[in-house]
C-alpha cells in the first residue's frame, strides 16, 4: 500500500492481532481476524479486537478509494455487537456508504465461521493530502 512504512510493519496492530487481508478492492475489502488470542475475560472475542478488524478493514478501503496523493484517517467508528464469538476466524467486510473528496464512510459487517453476523461498524475517515516527504 502507497505509504505504508515498511520498517514498522511487524509492530502494526492488525498484525499482532493475527488480521489478513484477503479480498481488496475499493468496493469491497475483506479481512480475518482468529478468534484465539482475542478473548476478553469472558472468553468472548473482544469487542476492541472487533473494532480493530473494523477499522483496519474499513481504513483500507478509505485508502484505496482516496487518490494517490492523499492519505485516510479514520474520524469517527461506531461498533455494535450482536453475538459472541467463541473460536475460529471471524471476517470483516467494508463497502463504501459514501466516497467524497474530503471524507468517506464504509459499513462494516463482521460475521463467524458459520455466517452469523457478531458485530456492525460504520467508519468514517477523512481525507487529506499526503505530507511531504512521506
Amino acid at each position: 500500500m502507497p505509504g505504508v512504512r515498511h520498517d514498522i510493519a511487524d509492530q502494526l496492530l492488525p498484525t499482532k492481532m493475527g488480521i489478513e487481508i484477503t479480498e481488496l478492492d475499493p468496493k469491497r475489502v475483506v479481512a480475518t481476524m482468529p478468534v484465539e488470542g482475542n478473548l476478553q475475560p469472558y472468553g468472548l472475542l473482544h469487542g476492541g479486537a472487533n473494532a480493530t478488524l473494523a477499522e483496519t478493514v474499513g481504513s483500507v478501503a478509505a485508502a484505496l478509494n482516496a487518490g494517490e496523493d492523499q492519505v485516510a484517517l479514520g474520524l469517527e467508528l461506531s461498533c455494535t455487537h450482536h453475538r459472541a464469538a467463541r473460536s475460529g476466524l471471524v471476517t470483516g467486510v467494508a463497502t463504501p456508504l459514501h466516497v467524497g473528496r474530503s471524507t468517506s464512510t464504509f459499513e462494516i459487517v463482521i460475521t463467524d465461521e458459520e455466517g452469523h453476523r457478531t458485530c456492525t461498524a460504520r467508519l468514517t475517515c477523512i481525507v487529506r493530502e499526503r505530507p511531504p516527504g512521506s
